[in-house]
């Protein structure tokens, strides 16, 4: 468990260097250099925390991968509509608050699609609690990163 509390700290900090609510292109490389940081981090935490035997592994890691690139098409979506939001969040019309709000439905919904069907998958390749396990830590790593964008992301102006 300090493995995963270190690594998680980890995420935080990782999150908390790119704040969205700056301007310009330096914001959308510093997110591009949180996301990667995230994808490569969440790889070393699930390895730190789930021990797999030989075969376990060579059937697990094919599939994982598989699941971080579908989902990080997903969090690109998702991330597009923080960018927008924080592009717009000053003179934010009703019809644009509206817009994103559909947008972001839609990235939760493809995500969710992603995460039931991996979860599946998982459960094809691994025994049913390392398959809960992965899946419980990677709940961990996106509440601790939806935390922090929820302190960072202001609530829409009235």
């Amino acid at each position: 468990m300090p493995r995963l509390r270190i690594l998680t700290a980890t995420l935080l900090t990782l999150a908390l260097a790119a704040p969205l609510w700056g301007a310009g292109e330096a914001t959308k490389a510093d997110m591009e250099i949180v996301r990667d940081a995230i994808r490569a981090n969440k790889k070393a935490l699930v390895s730190a925390n789930v021990t797999l035997t030989g075969e376990e592994a060579a059937r697990f890691w094919p599939v994982y991968d598989r699941y971080q690139k579908e989902l990080a098409a997903v969090n690109d979506r998702f991330a597009k509509v923080l960018t927008d939001y924080a592009a717009s969040f000053e003179d934010l019309s009703n019809d644009k608050a509206m817009a994103l709000a559909e947008d972001y439905l839609a990235a939760e919904a493809g995500r969710l699609k992603v995460r039931r069907a991996y979860f599946d998958a998982l459960a094809k390749v691994l025994p049913g609690r390392k398959a809960v396990r992965v899946y419980q830590i990677e709940n961990k790593i996106d509440a601790v990163v939806r935390y922090d964008l929820a302190t960072e992301i202001p609530v829409v102006k009235e």
